[in-house]
């Protein structure tokens, strides 16, 4: 069955001189709203015990439009400044339930430079949008076309590091599952190979960040030797941005192509549920580790299988997939990194990570037929930690996602 979700979809575009200079001055406003709000939140707290709501920021914004220091505030559209309280609103529920820290200040140089406009700050029409405040619509470049009778019901304008401009358009889309395969597969993430498969197909990790490393550190240099606050360093900067920005583009558009054949060609995907956060504290792996985006590549497969109707089953992180023989069953004691083919005690020869691919494929069709308890345990399954789980669907944001 085709399901409706709501699907953002991004452009860039070239302001002219105007439009930049007021989406700047817009950037600047929502800023400065949210910390305003954020210092009024923290002293009514911290001082009064008392929480503030959004209505009562609101009704703040609205007075410190009315006072000779921020009467500037008045001069952009006011709904972006509105959205902006709503955020820190969002922030501040998610930091009560615990499920986040504290919300922070906004940074003029480390903070995300955006706007969101809602259906009452811009007009659509004809393919063309014009923002609040502005007489000329935005020069977008089409990339890609909107779904066939879509209207964008919120447009977000941000400003990246390297000084490109984009804007995001959420729309209302339709999509059909994909046609049944029946077919499953096996996926066990590495840096070396990016995935092995159950098939026994390698995918060789690019290596984005690695490839660009002495174009990043030729960059890197010259910014060293600019005088801090002067132009030039500030062209120098943009270049070391831009090259930060061409390894995240050229990664997310290969994990992109690669998870899509994966959800297309397959049925069921099964994953190892990894912790890359404690993976990374190990030094000499981590800047390997984090240019793979592991977690980059579990978000997306786990979106596009709700999308296209495939099912992705979590293997838990302490099955033991490379050392378990996938012959006789047999756990083998120790397994370095640096040994890549071992012998099981039975004769059988294993490649490493194609043995770990099946076994995790295995484990996964166990669990989501049977249950936990088909596949051998691990040795110290006596902690009472299941060795294969499957994780409980969810509804995110109008997205079903598992």
């Amino acid at each position: 069955m085709a399901q409706h979700v709501k699907r953002a979809f991004k452009y860039r575009f070239y302001p002219t001189d105007e439009q930049a200079a007021a989406l700047s001055r817009t950037f600047g406003c929502v800023r400065l709203v949210y910390n305003l709000a954020l210092e009024e939140r923290t002293h009514a707290w911290y001082g009064e015990q008392r929480r503030v709501s959004y209505l009562q920021s609101s009704a703040a914004l609205t007075e410190w439009k009315k006072t000779e220091e921020l009467a500037f505030l008045a001069e952009v559209s006011s709904v972006p400044l509105q959205q902006a309280l709503r955020h820190l609103q969002t922030a501040f529920g998610s930091f009560f339930a615990k499920r986040s820290k504290y919300p922070r200040y906004k940074s003029r140089k480390k903070s995300r430079a955006s706007a969101e406009y809602t259906r009452s700050a811009f007009t659509w029409r004809d393919g063309r949008l014009t923002l609040a405040k502005m007489t000329t619509p935005l020069e977008i470049c089409w990339s890609r076309p909107l779904p066939e009778g879509a209207e964008p019901t919120t447009v977000t304008v941000s400003r990246d590091s390297a000084g490109r401009w984009f804007v995001s358009l959420l729309c209302e889309d339709t999509i059909a599952p994909a046609p049944a395969t029946g077919t499953a597969v096996g996926i066990d993430a590495g840096i070396t190979s990016l995935v092995t498969l159950s098939t026994g197909e390698k995918i060789t990790n690019p290596r984005h960040e690695r490839r660009d490393r002495g174009r990043m550190a030729k960059a890197q240099r010259e910014l060293s030797r600019k005088a801090k606050g002067s132009n030039n360093r500030e062209r120098a900067r943009r270049k070391v941005a831009r090259v930060h920005a061409r390894i995240a583009d050229r990664r997310r558009d290969f994990l992109h192509k690669l998870t899509t054949r994966l959800v297309r060609e397959n049925q069921t995907v099964v994953i190892e549920d990894l912790t890359v956060r404690n993976l990374i504290k190990n030094h000499t792996l981590a800047r390997a580790i984090s240019d793979a985006a592991w977690t980059e590549l579990r978000s997306m497969l786990e979106y596009k299988c709700a999308w296209y109707g495939r099912e992705l089953v979590v293997v838990d992180r302490w099955f033991a997939s490379s050392k378990l023989c996938g012959a006789c069953g047999t756990i083998c004691g120790k397994l370095p990194l640096n040994v890549r083919e071992w012998t099981c005690d039975c004769g059988s020869v294993h490649d490493r990570d194609v043995n770990a691919a099946r076994n995790i494929l295995a484990a996964g069709l166990a669990a989501s037929a049977c249950g936990d308890g088909v596949r051998p345990q691990r040795e110290s399954s006596r902690t009472g930690r299941s060795s294969v789980k499957q994780e409980a669907q969810r509804v995110t944001a109008g997205i079903h996602r598992l």
